[in-house]
């Protein structure tokens, strides 16, 4: 813990601490729920992050419902529903709270709320439901053989099939679903592109593309985006085809055995495209941040998770830096008009700036309002019967922006935030940056 010159409004860094998931204390209920109780007392006396998510609210009416309207008269049998309604954005982290270390209170919400949820599934394990929807490799890959993808893709459309999934599985009926493609990504396209692309102070100029299950299974074609826009460039290109899920389903539930497993899956996969000279990006901003953060906090010793972490680009952070180098092209052939972009949790909280809104700018005729706040879709948070509601909640003042904006264009560097959005307009169909700089070259 930092020392006492540590003080709210001090200008050091802020600075998250390793995440100690293999030692017996993490899991210690007794220690566990002091920690969780000193916590809330310090959010109860701030309270600067209640418009974020649904676990504040729930915190402070558990507070302000109390017999001492403090945090020692709420029972701690409630502790957890504060838990339950974190899905690790981190914005509270990275964005709003004074007291992460080195201050000497050390607060780190998101993290602890990642030990309950761990604390929680040793104790009692998860919903099947639950299990099902964070396994995503096996989940997706039989959704998207031929014919299971048509009838899949089918019984997400049909009213009476969907309230029969609220009913019996827990899957909100009006919750957006992602689609699923017979013909994935690895299958549209070659393993290796050829480039001419020169490095640079921080990218070698070649591309390994870490596809993820979503860009692989249901939204391919920004994937194919992506890749266009880096061939635009000259830059090569490899697809990481053996890859398995980044984790981050397993860890919002506090499965790490399984984030591990899943770590020691893709290491090889990444390290030899490494070796052989690549950089590694990924359309998905938590598949990034599990790599550049996450992981490298649960393992800090692990020099191979320490090597990934620095080759691992968010996509418009890989173009600016080439960008500033005078390696990118801005040949663009037409403008994208008013565009309303939505800033994803995952990628805010990696701290490298506003690059896909500075990237987009760029282009002649083309007007840009960033949206920053959350999406409320977590990947699963949006789907499941409890929160759906919650997750539209927070979802409604981005929708409201985005309809004030009257966009040509609008969308997320997250695709399931630019699908949860969608589902909350009226009309129109969000895109990924991407898509809308592949649009802007004319490629």
């Amino acid at each position: 813990m930092a020392g006492p010159t540590s003080r709210e409004g001090s200008l050091e860094a802020p600075k998250r601490l390793p995440i100690e998931w293999q030692t017996d204390a993490y899991y210690d209920k007794e220690e566990l729920y002091t920690e969780l109780e000193r916590v809330y007392d310090i959010c109860h006396g701030c309270r600067r992050c209640v418009s974020l998510c649904e676990s504040f609210p729930t915190l402070f009416d558990l507070v302000d419902e109390s017999d001492t309207f403090e945090v020692d008269g709420v029972d701690k049998n409630d502790y957890m529903k504060v838990v339950d309604q974190c899905f690790l954005c981190d914005l509270c982290a990275e964005t709003k709270c004074p007291y992460l270390p080195p201050h000497e209170w050390a607060v780190d919400f998101p993290h602890l709320m990642l030990r309950a949820k761990a604390h929680k599934f040793k104790e009692s394990g998860a919903k099947w439901r639950d299990r099902l929807i964070t396994s995503t490799d096996p989940v997706f890959s039989t959704l998207s053989v031929p014919g299971i993808a048509q009838t899949a893709n089918a019984a997400a459309g049909n009213d009476t099939l969907r309230k029969l999934g609220d009913s019996v599985v827990g899957m909100h009926a009006k919750a957006p679903l992602p689609k699923f493609h017979s013909k994935t990504l690895s299958k549209r396209v070659p393993q290796h592109l050829s480039g001419n692309a020169s490095a640079c102070d921080r990218t070698t100029g070649k591309v390994a593309i870490y596809v993820t299950c979503y860009g692989n299974h249901n939204e391919p074609e920004a994937v194919e985006d992506m890749i266009a826009v880096l061939q635009h460039n000259g830059i090569a290109v490899r697809i990481l085809s053996d890859a398995k899920c980044c984790g981050m389903p397993k860890l919002e539930l506090g499965d790490m055995k399984q984030v591990a497993k899943q770590k020691d899956a893709n290491l090889p996969v990444f390290m030899d495209a490494i070796r052989d000279g690549y950089d590694i990006i990924a359309p998905i901003p938590s598949c990034v941040l599990m790599y550049k953060q996450e992981l490298p906090l649960m393992f800090p010793d692990d020099e191979d998770v320490a090597t990934v972490q620095k080759s691992f680009f968010d996509p418009f952070e890989y173009l600016s830096i080439r960008r500033k180098a005078g390696l990118i092209s801005e040949d663009f052939k037409q403008g994208l008009g008013k565009v309303a972009y939505h800033a994803a949790c995952h990628q805010r909280v990696q701290s490298f700036g506003q690059k896909t809104r500075e990237f987009l700018a760029s282009i002649p005729d083309t007007d840009v309002t960033i949206i920053e706040r959350c999406s409320g879709h977590d990947g699963t948070y949006a789907v499941k019967s409890e929160t759906y509601d919650n997750a539209m909640k927070i979802a409604r003042p981005v929708v409201r922006r985005v309809k004030e904006v009257e966009p040509d264009h609008f969308g997320s560097d997250c695709p399931m935030a630019g699908r949860l959005i969608e589902h909350g307009m009226e009309d129109g169909t969000a895109s990924h940056p991407l898509t809308m700089l592949r649009k802007a070259y004319g490629v």
